[in-house]
């Protein structure tokens, strides 16, 4: 075997899903035709959710001063994300560039073996490995592996190569993406949605300014280059009157409203995430940061694997829980497409929702939607509320423990949060220790309200609640079994 895994495509998924092996101690290879990263950012900033995972990863240090926000939007309608109350808020003008360059840079510390300038040609996923041919600097090679991560993006070879379905709909219409200099606009940082379209204006570093320019009745278009700076400028003129051509560009792109989801995020030795599984309106910013929460529910459990800490069923976990997540992501970037892009046909629905977007309940639901907050995994483990989903930041306090459920998750392995110092819990769970942490702490009084009487919880490495007592039907060495493999 050449690697344990091979993850095609070195974007945010790719680079976090190889950071996520590496710090589990498999050993990966990420092989990506690109020579360099282009510097393009189509995304830009974090949601809530994606905050947490790199806070919960020591990560966010690396992004320098990060410029948070509470004010978003869904389909253009302004949404208070304040209203979660103790979440990170989203982070706001990180271009997608700097986020890649952040996590090439822990993987590769990690050591992660990442091969630029190769290209993944076919797959063959064979009964013992999965077997890749690859054309590199030195001519085409063959390359195997336990397990083959298609991070390739929505044009993915690897699901195309291995026979994944990915039914949906076409693009219908055709908007342009630009980072420009040289002019001065007054920001629309959600959008204004115009008689005959809606443009999007957001201030950047270094005297950047981002443009989205969205016409209505512009047929999408199959480029092979990217559409010219004079295009652009032209639709802007049409749709707000104003002249913008004597702007420099820095870079243009093109993007359309296609939607499309894979059947199944597995087949065998083959996974797919992020873009190759699940294409869409890029709505709220929510594709890169669902990108990289695929790869952080994957990676522990295929390091598991293939480390022999777990079994290979453990694995088709991923596709029952986060194929529901991509499929509600299509639903709701479908929506704002509705809302945001349609003619005034819309605009009655548009009032109604801005009337109920006032209440508070509704508020905290979009906003949990579009921050990634909402989550919940089928666990099939009992009635506590906090059961399935990510644990929010809880602080800690006890002699030589982590200070907070954040920092215990730093090292990417499960916690044990023993809330009562039991010594028996901690008898019970003494042989998972070489897979899972035990951490005897109390929550101090003025947080601990959200974990009512709780007096432990079973912690995965992607800070999702496995276990907790009480309200769990399981026993405890039957959960640490089934998400860690047989205690030893």
């Amino acid at each position: 075997m050449d690697a344990q895994v091979i993850v095609a495509g070195a974007g945010p998924a790719g680079m976090m899903l190889a950071g996520e092996l590496r710090l589990a101690g498999a050993d990966v290879i990420v092989l990506e035709k690109l020579a360099a990263r282009t510097g393009e950012s189509r995304g830009l900033g974090f949601t809530a959710r994606t905050m947490e995972i790199f806070d919960q990863r020591g990560l966010l240090s690396r992004f320098g001063e990060i410029e948070i926000s509470n004010v978003g939007h869904f389909g253009g309608l302004p949404v208070d994300f304040g209203v979660l109350k103790g979440a990170h808020q989203a982070a706001k003008t990180i271009p997608q560039s700097a986020t890649e360059t952040v996590l090439e840079e822990w993987a590769t510390q990690l050591g992660a073996d990442i091969r630029r300038s190769h290209e993944l040609l076919s797959v063959t996923d064979k009964e013992d490995c999965v077997e890749v041919e690859v054309r590199g600097p030195s001519g085409v090679h063959t390359l195997r592996a336990d397990y083959l991560v298609g991070c390739d993006g929505g044009r993915s070879t690897v699901r195309k190569a291995a026979g994944f379905d990915f039914p949906g709909t076409a693009a219908t219409m055709e908007m342009f993406l630009a980072d420009v200099q040289g002019i001065t606009l007054a920001p629309r940082m959600i959008g204004e949605t115009l008689s005959g379209g809606m443009v999007m204006v957001g201030p950047l570093p270094g005297g950047t300014t981002r443009l989205i320019v969205c016409e209505r009745g512009t047929p999408p278009q199959r480029r092979e280059t990217p559409p010219s700076w004079e295009e652009v400028a032209a639709a802007w003129q049409r749709l707000t009157g104003d002249d913008i051509s004597h702007a420099e560009p820095v870079w243009v792109s093109s993007f359309g409203d296609a939607t499309r989801h894979a059947t199944e995020y597995r087949r065998g030795r083959v996974f797919l995430a992020g873009d190759s599984a699940h294409i869409h309106l890029p709505a709220g910013g929510q594709g890169m940061n669902t990108s990289i929460q695929d790869s952080v529910n994957l990676g522990w459990k295929l390091a598991a694997v293939v480390r022999g800490r777990a079994p290979e069923t453990l694995l088709d976990s991923y596709h029952a829980e986060r194929h529901p997540v991509g499929k509600r992501l299509l639903m709701n970037t479908q929506a704002q497409g509705l809302l945001f892009l349609s003619g005034a046909e819309m605009q009655p629905l548009r009032d109604v929702l801005h009337e109920l977007i006032r209440y508070p309940e509704v508020s905290k639901h979009f906003a949990a939607m579009v921050g990634g907050l909402d989550i919940r995994y089928e666990l099939d483990g009992g009635a506590h509320p906090l059961l399935g989903l990510r644990l929010p930041h809880v602080p800690l306090e006890g002699p030589g423990q982590p200070g907070s459920s954040t920092e215990a998750l730093r090292p990417g392995r499960g916690v044990l949060l023993d809330l009562g110092d039991s010594a028996e819990l901690r008898r019970r769970a003494a042989p998972w220790a070489d897979r899972v942490d035990l951490v005897t702490a109390t929550v101090p009084g003025p947080t601990a309200g959200c974990l009512g009487n709780t007096s432990a919880l079973l912690l995965r490495p992607d800070g999702h609640v496995a276990w907790a007592a009480p309200g769990s039907f399981a026993d405890l060495p039957m959960a640490l079994e089934r998400w860690f493999g047989p205690g030893r």
